[in-house]
């Protein structure tokens, strides 16, 4: 009973950190990326004022548009959330363990991208359909190297859900190996692509025939285009806690040790500051790809997700016999 109330109580701490921290992360990158490149850049808090400022804007509605024009930005909002519930942060065992299985989050991502797409065909505009089209190809790459990348876990944790595999990871029964190292690799790979970061997309341009998430969502404004916005921040914060709840478990706490839940907090807290380092100091050193590149770029994930996977069997059949 009490580990169920633990476990209640560090759902809560989770959801509000995932949810309330979100646009924060965002805001860390673009600041780190400004000193970077010798500017003073925006204030941490720029993303909320942005978002205060479009939630205060009028949305002005397409004549061109359907009635969906309104409910695909909540459509990839809630999907989005949902996905936020299901990835630990620093700690395991909430109460959507059970729940937090990684074909799910994969769908998750799947029908928020659709959603997307569909937002940026519902006016009629070339650019929509433009950067629809270039995100559904996108996505052909993308899932088939997270589905590639499921088996290798699985085959290491022997569980699907994103909680069982940090587990087994962080407990020690797995050691540094080529199959971790191409299964992070593809992972980097996947993550960029999914948030819209250089070298696949780059949020912060708006030069039209390279722009692919940007230029679905052109036609919104107000209270819908901070929907699209929120989503974007939330999907970097899911990535970064998904990618250090696999790769770099260590310091996560249980939902029932009360105790090491400041330890897990200040080491999760830490891992976002690296990875917001670590992702600026990337962007200011890599130019964005030809569009017609990307799918090479994926497709080199894709091949690294299939060695990961092909690495394993052998190293475990050749360990068998």
């Amino acid at each position: 009973m009490l580990h169920a109330f633990l476990a209640l109580i560090a759902t809560l701490i989770h959801t509000a950190l995932m949810f309330g921290l979100a646009p924060l992360l965002m805001g860390v990158v673009t600041k780190f990326r400004a000193r970077l490149l010798g500017r003073p850049g925006p204030p941490f808090i720029q993303p909320y004022l942005d978002l205060h400022k479009l939630l205060r804007k009028t949305a002005l509605i397409p004549d061109t548009a359907t009635p969906f024009y309104k409910v695909w930005p909540f459509i990839v909002l809630s999907t989005t959330a949902v996905a936020a519930l299901l990835v630990p942060s620093f700690c395991f065992g909430l109460i959507t363990a059970p729940m937090s299985d990684f074909i799910t989050l994969i769908g998750l991502f799947a029908a928020a991208r659709g959603a997307t797409m569909l937002a940026g065909l519902e006016t009629g505009i070339g650019f929509g359909g433009a950067g629809a089209g270039r995100d559904a190809l996108f996505s052909i790459f993308t899932e088939a190297a997270l589905l590639v990348l499921v088996l290798t876990f699985v085959l290491i944790a022997q569980t699907p859900t994103i909680d069982g595999i940090g587990r087994v990871f962080g407990g020690g029964h797995v050691g540094l190996s080529v199959s971790l190292g191409f299964a992070l690799a593809a992972m980097l790979g996947v993550a960029l692509t999914e948030t819209g970061r250089i070298p696949v997309d780059n949020p912060a341009g708006h030069l039209e025939l390279g722009m692919v998430h940007e230029a679905m969502i052109l036609e919104y404004s107000g209270r819908y285009l901070a929907l699209f916005h929120y989503a974007a921040a939330l999907r970097l914060i899911i990535w970064v806690s998904l990618i250090g709840s696999i790769f770099l478990p260590f310091g996560m706490a249980d939902a029932g040790a009360i105790l090491f839940w400041p330890v897990g907090l200040i080491l999760w807290g830490l891992k976002l500051v690296f990875a917001s380092a670590s992702l600026a100091v990337f962007e200011v050193s890599t130019a964005k790809m030809r569009v017609f590149r990307v799918p090479e770029f994926l497709g080199v994930a894709l091949l690294l997700g299939v060695l990961s996977s092909v690495f394993l069997f052998v190293a475990q059949k050749l360990g068998g016999s």
